[in-house]
């Protein structure tokens, strides 16, 4: 059901339109977040997605705002993690707590999975995701690596989710 009042809904997203959508705000997001005045196509986006969608389990969440595609998350389980591979948020809607409601959901993923604890890789000069990040709870870690092929540094993060005390 597409509302038509503001509010940020998110869910889990299947198919090919849904990838399509997904590799469309990555295309747009990596081109402002790199002042690159010319986004790489659908067709150059959309082949990492699938890529990472291949691994078992995976799972991709979109966010919609008035019926329109505004973010999505790419997440994946580990043997003791839940990793998220993709965060992108369309820059028409940056600073509206997309990326937050995304966060969010990859948290109550991980819970239904039974994991504990999340853990992503980010651009280490990308300070618009790493505040993001840290406003939602993730811890930087030391551990740091070279993307491919960028060869850009990216800094890993965790996020450990509080176990809910029952009441004996």
């Amino acid at each position: 059901m597409n509302s038509s009042d503001g509010v940020v809904h998110v869910a889990a997203a299947h198919g090919a339109d849904r990838v399509k959508e997904s590799a469309a705000i990555w295309a747009r997001a990596t081109a402002c977040r790199d002042q690159d005045p010319e986004p790489a196509t659908i067709e150059e986006t959309m082949p990492g997605i699938w890529r990472r969608l291949s691994i078992d389990g995976a799972s991709l969440f979109l966010a919609r705002r008035d019926g329109n595609a505004v973010g999505f998350l790419l997440a994946a389980p580990r043997a003791q993690t839940l990793e998220i591979f993709y965060l992108a948020v369309d820059p028409d809607a940056w600073g509206c707590g997309v990326g937050s409601q995304l966060l969010l959901s990859a948290e109550d993923h991980a819970r239904k999975i039974g994991r504990e604890t999340l853990e992503l890789w980010v651009i280490n000069d990308n300070q618009r995701a790493i505040r993001v990040y840290e406003r939602s709870g993730w811890l930087g870690t030391d551990e740091v690596k070279r993307a491919t092929p960028s060869g850009r540094l990216e800094r890993r993060f965790l996020r450990h989710l509080r176990q809910v005390q029952h009441p004996a």
